[in-house]
């Protein structure tokens, strides 16, 4: 395991921090001064098992786990982080990417749980995609306890929170109905019985209702009236109600949840103060965005996986693009990645010297629970796209190389941390930089500016200084009167490297070489 930077703060450091998972946690201490409770205090995120964990699930337990680690250390109180899954829902469609489609069309509206895998390895098409849940939380090291709502529901835990609603029903449905259309309103009911014959959740109104023997009546599909209980997992809830009975009887304190559940949130949260309970401390983030500006839709698959992601760079750079600014939309896309990366290790660097509230609000510290990795590379991610760009190659081999003609003195975990990128840029630079390369001739002015400094390359040679190429590359740009002198490096970058933005040059000369740089600039130059 990576050597980490290990800091303490006290109670007194931490109510200083200001960044958000601090504000937070700040939050849920005020509603806990309201709301006295012993035990452990209880933060949870929600999962649909109709299809598999995406990045948005990643986001949601990372940003959670966020707060619930900012609260532990200006408390020192136990808490659990409960991912429930809500797999007693009905199958309502059939997913697209599902192997065997046709199979699961005899079983809209049955249980999740009670519908088949279609991938064949589990009991049912819930505990598969609970498993990948797992899975998945396990991958990136995530503390959290499992909960599934099949389970809660059939054996009784929820029971006392369902008759709470049965015998609340009418006050529950006040604060439904207003919310919901006219012809929605003829049906609704906020408990969905199970039918005894077919198996299916059924969205029927309740015909009578009995609350000291806690039962219900309905009409089956078979026009048969039905006396169920309420309990036992005969019924569920439906949505904005479930999650309110959820949150009332696990006692949740504090769940996160995104802009588009904003009214959901406010209306489960009516809910639950009418059960008698409090609702949880949270707030609403905003979706990512598409390429676009357009928001994420599962559905046309406009975004960006975390298996995309995690092909191009590291779980920990996602993890900082999640902490930064969750309120505000933000583009999730491919071009994002290469500043993520570079900006996560920027933070790293920035930890070892920070104390107190500046070292806590530092996002590297949330990221990493409090235990940043002590070594970072020589080189940014940008750096190591640029050599793959110049070299023509990826060569792992080849990059070392450079880092090491560059850093000579590197510690052996610093050419570690740069290893673990070398692969990211060979990749991101074939998907993305490659092809999207246009190479220009170069004007007059452009051609006199680079042939000088390929000649003062070439007389500086390999052995001198960041400064010193970084000097010759603007007095080669002045000499030809540039009034801005941004516009002879655009022009150096398309002409020599075929993009429009480009590395540092003193640094980028003094890793690649002033000759292997001089050479470039002559072959930019008789490109044809």
């Amino acid at each position: 395991m990576a050597a980490a930077v290990e800091k303490s703060f006290s109670a007194e450091e931490a109510a200083a921090a200001k960044s958000w998972p601090f504000q937070e946690a700040q939050r849920l201490i005020k509603r806990l001064e309201r709301v006295k409770k012993d035990g452990p205090v209880v933060f949870e995120t929600g999962y649909g098992p109709s299809g598999l964990p995406h990045i948005g699930t990643f986001q949601e337990v990372a940003r959670t786990t966020m707060v619930r680690r900012a609260f532990e250390l200006l408390t020192g109180r136990e808490t659990v982080l409960i991912s429930f899954s809500d797999d007693m829902d009905g199958l309502r469609k059939v997913p697209p990417n599902v192997p065997n489609p046709e199979k699961l069309e005899p079983f809209l509206d049955i249980p999740l749980t009670k519908t088949p895998d279609p991938f064949g390895t589990h009991e049912s098409f819930a505990h598969h995609n609970n498993a990948r849940l797992r899975a998945f939380l396990d991958q990136f090291g995530f503390d959290y306890q499992f909960m599934s709502s099949t389970e809660e529901y059939e054996s009784g835990r929820f029971d006392a929170m369902l008759l709470r609603m049965l015998e609340k029903y009418d006050e529950v449905m006040n604060i439904i109905l207003p919310t919901i259309g006219d012809e929605r309103k003829q049906t609704y009911s906020p408990f969905l019985p199970i039918s005894p014959t077919s198996g299916k959740v059924l969205y029927v109104p309740m015909l009578e209702r009995d609350a000291a023997a806690g039962t219900v009546v309905f009409e089956d599909e078979t026009g048969e009236k039905v006396k169920t209980p309420v309990t036992g997992g005969a019924v569920k809830l439906q949505w904005k109600a479930d999650w309110a009975g959820r949150w009332f009887a696990l006692g949740v304190d504090y769940e996160m949840a995104g802009e588009d559940l904003t009214e959901s949130t406010k209306l489960s949260s009516r809910i639950v103060r009418a059960l008698g309970g409090e609702p949880p401390e949270g707030f609403n983030y905003q979706l990512f965005l598409d390429e676009h500006g357009k928001k994420i839709s599962k559905t046309k698959g406009n975004g960006i996986s975390i298996e995309e992601w995690l092909t191009y760079a590291s779980p920990e750079s996602l993890a900082l693009y999640v902490f930064q600014a969750p309120k505000k939309a933000k583009k999730l896309y491919f071009d994002v990645i290469p500043k993520a990366v570079d900006e996560y290790w920027t933070f790293v660097e920035k930890y070892k010297d920070q104390d107190s509230a500046k070292a806590l609000d530092n996002p590297a510290w949330h990221i990493h629970e409090g235990r940043p990795p002590a070594a970072t590379p020589p080189v940014s991610f940008a750096m190591l796209l640029n050599l793959v760009s110049a070299s023509g190659s990826a060569d792992p081999e080849i990059l070392r190389g450079f880092i090491r003609k560059y850093r000579p003195d590197a510690p052996t975990e610093e050419l570690a941390a740069a290893d673990g990128m070398i692969e990211f840029a060979e990749r991101y630079f074939d998907r993305f930089i490659k092809p999207a390369k246009v190479y220009r001739a170069a004007n007059e002015k452009e051609r006199a500016a680079l042939e000088a400094l390929s000649s003062r390359l070439k007389e500086l040679g390999d052995d001198k200084s960041e400064d010193d190429y970084q000097t010759a590359v603007f007095d080669a740009g002045k000499a030809q009167a540039y009034e801005n002198i941004r516009d002879w490096f655009k022009g150096l970058y398309e002409v020599v490297f075929g993009q429009s933005e480009g590395p540092r040059m003193g640094a980028f000369t003094k890793i690649f070489g002033a000759n292997a740089m001089a050479r470039l600039i002559d072959e930019a130059l008789a490109r044809r």
